[in-house]
């Protein structure tokens, strides 16, 4: 384990911005990691993982402490499920890949989202109906400051929309190292309730789609909608879905009838933050080396060498004007750094 100091973080978020860690280092084991945290106790540390969801905004004055560690294994099997554990650094769609390579069902419909297995109960990742905890049994964590294994099951999450204990009760106190998933072996979920996957499926004449079917229809649409990170630096959405009350939902879709809108319960609506942002005009919309991507609305990209500075700022000015017009705040999803 090598301490690098003045480290360039640029190949290590996915928005490709240029900022130094004051120390950097990668862990490739959990006695590797319980050392570092050991030794290092009184300093401030920053622990990275895919780089997939954040903004740096500037250089980070701390330990960063890079999570590779690497490994998948079934635990434990039945005749009708399978319960698949990862280890944290492993890469997201890489690992749903070998759930499908392996016929296990539940992680079809999030394919092709960037980061890393350790922070999808973070964020409670999900796509195209379906989130983590969906399948999540339980993770295995660090606590920084004493360096013990903690068991968080899927209860103890606290998972709701983007949103787990780990974002805010424990937040900054623990580091997933491991996560458990239980996923079908045989009377797979096939889920493909949203209009794109339908379309995309029927595109191709699929009709009973299988679980490979159904994460190249996810892995398609969202190629034809968000850049790859490699060519084009961003960290996919930018912004949550904002979550309504259906009677101030109504005042608003009153002014605004061809709003675009989910029930979600009896009593909220989910309204899409891409059309908020599309309709607001932003939509391919770019100001000097940051913008607005052109085929996704809710997707901001660093075109050359922008700095986090700015893409905040466009970020800013999409959620000022997106409030002025129709009077609904939206959240960012990414993490600003």
């Amino acid at each position: 384990m090598e301490i690098q100091p003045n480290f360039s973080l640029k190949n290590y978020n996915t928005f490709g911005i240029e900022a130094k860690a004051k120390q950097f280092v990668a862990v490739h084991s959990v006695t590797e990691l319980k050392t570092i945290l050991e030794v290092h106790k009184s300093e401030k540390k920053f622990i990275l993982g895919g780089g997939s969801n954040m903004l740096l905004t500037k250089d980070i004055d701390a330990l960063v402490i890079h999570i590779d560690l690497k490994g998948k294994e079934i635990i434990k099997e039945d005749e009708d499920f399978v319960w698949v554990e990862s280890q944290a650094g492993e890469t997201w769609h890489d690992f749903v890949l070998w759930t499908i390579d392996h016929n296990f069902g539940g992680l079809e419909n999030m394919s092709l989202i960037p980061g890393n297995v350790g922070t999808t109960p973070v964020q409670n990742i999900g796509a195209y109906g379906t989130e983590i905890k969906d399948t999540f049994i339980s993770c295995e964590a660090i606590n920084i400051e004493s360096q013990e294994i903690k068991t968080f099951t899927n209860t103890e999450c606290n998972f709701g929309y983007r949103e787990s204990i780990f974002k805010n009760e424990v937040k900054d106190q623990f580091i997933i190292t491991s996560v458990i998933y239980k996923l079908t072996k045989r009377n797979h979920k096939i889920n493909t309730s949203y209009g794109d996957i339908t379309a995309e499926l029927a595109k191709n004449n699929v009709a009973s789609p299988t679980l490979k079917d159904v994460s190249n229809a996810v892995i398609a649409i969202r190629q034809s909608k968000l850049p790859d990170p490699k060519e084009l630096g961003n960290s996919g959405s930018f912004f949550k879905n904002p979550i309504l009350l259906k009677s101030d939902f109504e005042k608003i879709h009153q002014k605004f009838p061809e709003m675009k809108y989910y029930d979600i319960s009896e009593t909220e609506v989910k309204v899409p933050a891409g059309w908020l942002i599309e309709q607001a005009g932003f939509k391919g919309k770019r100001f000097g080396n940051a913008g607005v991507h052109k085929n996704q609305a809710l997707v901001l990209v660093n075109y050359g060498n922008a700095t986090g500075q700015e893409i905040l700022a466009v970020s800013k000015d999409v959620q000022k004007t997106v409030f002025e017009t129709f009077g609904i705040h939206i959240e960012a999803e990414v993490n600003v750094i």
